[in-house]
């Protein structure tokens, strides 16, 4: 049998919106509209909750990444 205080939080890899948006430095309402626009990170809603998996926001993250071109 698995000890309970072994267990980690299901949720414990996921940001809420708020949580992101301050990571971000931008507001919610911006979260808000990169999704309207599909230019944010992907997202899961559980109920009316947004929530963020961290590593998929570090992965889109790592998308936007410029490569500098070498003359």
């Amino acid at each position: 049998m698995i000890a309970m205080s072994n267990l980690e939080p299901i949720l414990s890899e996921f940001l809420t919106k708020e949580e992101l948006a301050s990571e971000l430095g931008r507001n919610q309402r911006t979260l808000d509209r990169w999704d309207v626009l599909g230019l944010g990170p992907p997202r899961t809603r559980v109920g009316r909750q947004v929530l963020y998996r961290r590593t998929s926001v570090q992965k889109w993250l790592a998308a936007l990444e410029c490569q500098g071109r070498v003359a």
